[in-house]
Parts: structure tokens; C-alpha cells; sequence
């Protein structure tokens, strides 16, 4: 709504039904007048990420592109590259990367060395670098990054602690590749012409909530609204899951995600909010950007 529309983009598989001229028409109208998504729950920049369980980011890239092609099938060239210079390209996709990657020293009983963390930032930031550059080469100018959130305070990760304290090292790990994500897109921005983002931070954004919780309306920030056990967050949100009272009060819906206040919240600060909350510039004033 901030952006103009009254609900979010239709998903992208949602329009391919029917026969492929009609789908392919169905596309390229919405695409032109308001938008697609992409997103799909459990995706990470790496393919590896949830394999099989949702679709990676490359996949969504050749989406992307098969849409590209739809809309200048309708109206050309010149009028898509006008086209997608105006649009606003959001993305945040690198939280369960993090999710995987510590996972897998949990379960090697063992915390991830320097080198190995350094690998890993090295390869999330080259394959995410190489997504970015696609999409500019796609005919996008206008990137909105949400960066990595305190992974670490979400009601799965709090419920292993014995005292429901956030993990400090997944919360480091964040951190650390917020500060290269920082840096791809300052060096992007000096590479591309017209590439222009804003960093929305998510991170930053969840050390105020949970700094002063009733100041976002809070009464529960580490547990979730809907799960079952200790703090929600033993069993996945599900039909005879307990409920919270007020799901506006609680930060978390289920173990993992935020709840839609939450949601809101986070949207309202990272179109024209705090300006600690976006960096460079806000959605708000990225939107407005001409090249």
C-alpha cells in the first residue's frame, strides 16, 4: 500500500495457468500493471538451501527472465527496459542460508571456524553479487535489500537456550554478512550507471523492538503465537495449535516468522521510518529515484 498498490504482487506460478499464449498474455498484463513475486518460503541464494523443499533464487531469476520475455512480447523492448527501470525489485533472502549453515555445526556438535565463516560470507556474497548483476542486466535499477534479522532470537533458536536467551553467535553471523552485503552494494553502486538500493535493516530494526518492546505495542517478544511447548516453538503453528490472546501483541506468529504487526511495523520504518532503519536512502525515497 505504501508503494501505491492495495495488495501485494500475485505469485508468479499462480498466473501460468491455462494455455501458455494465455498465461504468457495473463503475465505480461500483470507484470506491467502491478507486479509479480517470486518469493517462495524456505529459499536462500543458495540452491542448497532447502533443496527440493521450496524454489532458490536462480530458479526465480529464470522466472524473472521468462517474464522479461512475456512483457516485451506485448510491448516491446523500449517500453519494458522504460518499464522496469521505474520498478521497485525487493529482496530478502539470505535468512535461511544462516538458518542452514548453523544448523550444520549444531549438528556437528561444534561452532563454525573463522575460515569457514569467511567461506561462507565469500560465497553467499559472489552468487548474490551475480543475482543482483543479472537482474541490472535484466533492464532493474531500483534494488530494496532487507537484510539478515536477529536469526538468533527467533522462538526455535530461544527454546534451545535453557533461559530463552537469543544465540549471540547467530546473531553475530548475521551481523557479520550485513557488513559485506553493505559493501557489494556501495561497490555495485559505483560499477552499474543508474543501479541505485536501499538497505532496509532488519537487524537493526529487531535491537529496537526488542530493546523496548511497548513502544511497538509488544507484550511477547521471544515466543511464538501459534506452536505448542516451551515458548511456542516445539512443534510448527498448525490446525489445534495453541493460540495467543492477542496475535497484535506478539512480535512472532509462529517459531520462525514474524507476526503481521510485526510485518507492518517493519514495512512502515523501511519506507519513510527512523533513518537509522534504511541506508542509504528509504524505499520511499528509492522508489522516486530517476535514473
Amino acid at each position: 500500500m505504501k508503494l501505491g498498490f492495495k495488495k501485494s504482487p500475485p505469485a508468479y506460478l499462480s498466473l501460468l495457468q491455462g494455455p501458455a499464449a494465455a498465461a504468457n498474455l495473463t503475465l505480461a498484463i500483470k507484470a506491467l500493471t502491478g507486479g509479480v513475486s517470486f518469493a517462495s518460503g524456505g529459499a536462500g541464494v543458495l540452491d542448497s538451501t532447502y533443496a527440493g523443499k521450496c524454489i532458490p533464487l536462480s530458479t526465480q531469476l529464470r522466472s524473472m527472465e521468462a517474464t522479461r520475455a512475456a512483457m516485451v512480447s506485448k510491448v516491446g523492448t523500449r517500453a519494458v527496459a522504460a518499464h522496469l527501470a521505474r520498478s521497485f525489485f525487493l529482496l530478502g533472502v539470505v535468512n535461511n542460508d544462516m538458518f542452514v549453515f548453523a544448523t550444520a555445526q549444531q549438528q556437528q556438535n561444534r561452532s563454525a571456524t573463522p575460515a569457514e565463516v569467511a567461506a561462507f560470507y565469500t560465497t553467499l556474497i559472489t552468487k548474490f553479487s551475480a543475482a543482483l548483476t543479472e537482474l541490472y542486466e535484466m533492464g532493474a535499477r531500483k534494488f530494496g535489500i532487507i537484510n539478515v534479522g536477529l536469526v538468533g532470537c527467533v522462538p526455535l533458536v530461544r527454546a534451545q537456550s535453557p533461559t530463552g536467551a537469543c544465540s549471540d553467535d547467530l546473531n553475530g553471523l548475521a551481523a557479520g554478512f550485513n557488513d559485506a552485503l553493505a559493501s557489494l552494494l556501495s561497490d555495485l553502486a559505483a560499477r552499474l550507471p543508474g543501479f541505485a538500493y536501499s538497505i532496509a535493516d532488519a537487524h537493526a530494526a529487531g535491537q529496537l523492538a526488542f530493546a523496548d518492546p511497548a513502544a511497538s505495542g509488544y507484550t511477547s517478544v521471544d515466543a511464538a503465537c501459534c506452536g505448542s511447548g516451551r515458548l511456542g516453538a516445539e512443534e510448527d503453528c498448525q490446525v489445534g495449535s495453541t493460540l495467543c490472546a492477542d496475535r497484535d501483541k506478539w512480535a512472532f506468529w509462529d517459531r520462525v516468522h514474524p507476526s503481521q504487526r510485526a510485518t507492518m511495523l517493519s514495512a512502515a520504518a523501511y519506507h519513510d521510518g527512523p533513518a537509522q532503519l534504511t541506508k542509504p536512502i528509504n524505499f520511499k525515497q528509492l522508489a522516486r529515484t530517476t535514473a
